[in-house]
């Protein structure tokens, strides 16, 4: 398996794997990502956006297993964005590969990374968790998924 910067052929996959995620835990609603508009098209939307980038992570048959991305929030704070597994890739540890990948771009272009995410996400929780990022009472101003009701902070 290795990581590699999203390709137009991993667009339709990431978004099944996406959509998928939330279906399971019933997120597939307003105020997700679920809606978001640049879902079925994530390669053109990270190409356009200045200090941005999208991860794909692939099985030696270059089958898209997840994928993970970092955009610009607000000032010098950077934002980790979708990042989802497959589920019968779930529990091998890609979701810390995609992490430590987007991070350290994320240190070349920002002060901090930003997340907003579900409490009932108990397992991506944890994992923001060990890299170091602090939980907020609330998010911070700019937000575009008024769904979510978590949210994390990471001084990188």
């Amino acid at each position: 398996m290795h990581i590699r910067e999203i390709e137009n052929r991993d667009n339709k996959a990431m978004e099944y794997i996406i959509k998928q995620s939330l279906e399971e835990f019933n997120l597939d609603i307003p105020g997700t990502a679920y809606y978001d508009p640049e879902l079925s098209n994530l390669t053109e939307h990270y190409a356009k956006q200045q200090n941005a980038q999208y991860w794909v992570v692939v099985n030696d048959e270059n089958d898209v297993l997840g994928g993970a991305g970092i955009g610009p929030f607000q000032d010098n704070i950077g934002e980790l964005q979708k990042l989802y597994i497959k589920r019968d890739a779930q529990g091998l540890g890609l979701s810390k590969k995609l992490m430590k990948v987007a991070l350290e771009f994320a240190k070349q272009h920002y002060t901090h990374c930003y997340l907003e995410t579900m409490e009932i996400l108990h397992a991506a929780n944890q994992l923001y968790s060990n890299f170091g990022f602090e939980q907020l009472q609330q998010p911070l101003d700019g937000s575009d998924h008024g769904t979510m009701d978590t949210w994390f902070i990471k001084e990188l």
